[in-house]
């Protein structure tokens, strides 16, 4: 187990400067949701889900419900990604989780009724970086179109895992920002109180011959490499 002073050494190592956020309806903003469903958020619903109440992710599924709930009342845009897998096509190094159909690659209960919501974008992916899982048999990306078809200035990215799924497609949408392929996108924001990741403590991994993921400290790490690729980070959403 991480002590609380490894962490706050290396939060003073890396340190991620966070701000506050006023969301209007002056600046176009997005709200996207990475894989708020049932295989990573609650708990026994898969190999991949909590095996006991998770504090972080508890607080990550209340706090997307607080952003959802004021953004569908104004009716502005929102995307949300589902991780959804097909049975025989497996995804490493993970072990088998949310297959497609199952009650696992649903929004978690608090959320479903997104589902239903005109403003409600959903998007499955079979795949860790959502704005590849985006990508149609086409070449179009669906991400791309939801951006450009509402003029969005600004994204704020919610969910979990702070430092797979969160992290990989904020990345890939900086990159796309910055080569001009999500015009009229300028920022993409991180909130870190809505972004969880699960807990793999060293010794339960030794035991399971997995990899350890101390959750705090790699929670941490995935807001500072957002950041470090030019991410906005908060730690505070109002209206």
């Amino acid at each position: 187990m991480v002590s609380s002073e490894t962490i706050d050494l290396l939060k003073e190592e890396l340190p991620v400067e966070q701000e506050s956020l006023f969301v209007s309806g002056d600046v176009k903003t997005g709200l996207v949701i990475v894989d708020v469903v049932n295989g990573f958020c609650t708990v026994g619903a898969g190999n991949l889900a909590p095996t006991m109440p998770d504090k972080q992710i508890s607080g990550m599924v209340d706090e997307t419900l607080r952003l959802a709930t004021v953004f569908c009342d104004n009716k502005w845009p929102v995307f949300a990604f589902l991780d959804s897998h097909h049975p025989d096509i497996p995804e490493h190094p993970y072990p088998p989780h949310c297959i497609a159909g199952t009650d696992e690659s649903k929004l978690v209960p608090a959320l479903q009724w997104l589902e239903n919501e005109p403003n409600v974008t959903l998007r499955c992916k079979d795949c860790i970086d959502g704005f590849l899982g985006s990508i149609e048999k086409d070449g179009s990306n669906v991400f791309v179109d939801w951006v450009k078809t509402n003029q969005i200035k600004v994204i704020l990215v919610v969910g979990i895992c702070t430092d797979i799924c969160v992290l990989d497609f904020v990345c890939s949408a900086l990159s796309a920002r910055n080569r001009g392929f999500l015009t009229p996108l300028e920022d993409v924001i991180v909130y870190s109180h809505a972004c969880a990741t699960f807990d793999l403590p060293a010794h339960v991994a030794r035991n399971i011959k997995g990899i350890a993921h101390p959750q705090e400290l790699m929670h941490h790490v995935g807001l500072y490499m957002a950041k470090r690729r030019g991410a906005k980070v908060v730690s505070q959403v109002s209206f």
